[in-house]
């Protein structure tokens, strides 16, 4: 697996994974990813080695000043048969360096009910703030909102 920039040439089979990923749900279109692409917000793709399957997706919203920047985790999405196998860790983890290049605070929203998401997140220093009722629509279904504090880039990061 490999990760590299999402391509507009992705955008149609992102929405398709989404009716897969939350069928009880308002899943994104192809034309919200391409507003995401289109206000230059940071979104990665997870490929086969061979870079012709998209295996999953992930996109950060920044906003805010030099040395006052929030991110927002918009979304994380892998393919089923492809969970579980590390790719969606390596995309939070893409996510956060990017964030952590900004010095930037990360927030994003999560299915209360979404344990495996709710445990990845903590593990990378999310904290839960609070709980957003009847977020996802139509199911109605609970988030939290989570958080995770502006960090320094890693040292090798830094040097490199």
């Amino acid at each position: 697996m490999k990760l590299d920039q999402l391509r507009r040439a992705d955008v149609a089979r992102c929405a398709e994974i989404e009716k897969i990923l939350f069928p009880g749900d308002d899943p994104w279109s192809a034309r919200a990813f391409h507003s995401e692409l289109d206000q230059g917000h940071y979104y990665l793709a997870a490929r086969s080695d061979d870079g012709e399957t998209l295996l999953g997706y992930a996109g950060l919203a920044v906003v805010g000043r030099r040395g006052d920047y929030e991110a927002n985790v918009h979304t994380i999405g892998v393919v089923p048969e492809a969970q579980g196998q590390g790719i969606g860790k390596a995309l939070l983890r893409a996510l956060l360096t990017r964030a952590d290049e900004l010095h930037a605070a990360v927030f994003l929203e999560v299915r209360t009910d979404n344990d495996p998401a709710v445990t990845l997140y903590e593990a990378h220093g999310f904290q839960k703030l609070g709980i957003r009722k009847r977020y996802y629509q139509p199911s109605g279904a609970d988030a939290f909102t989570m958080a995770r504090p502006a960090q320094a880039p890693a040292r090798d990061e830094v040097a490199g």
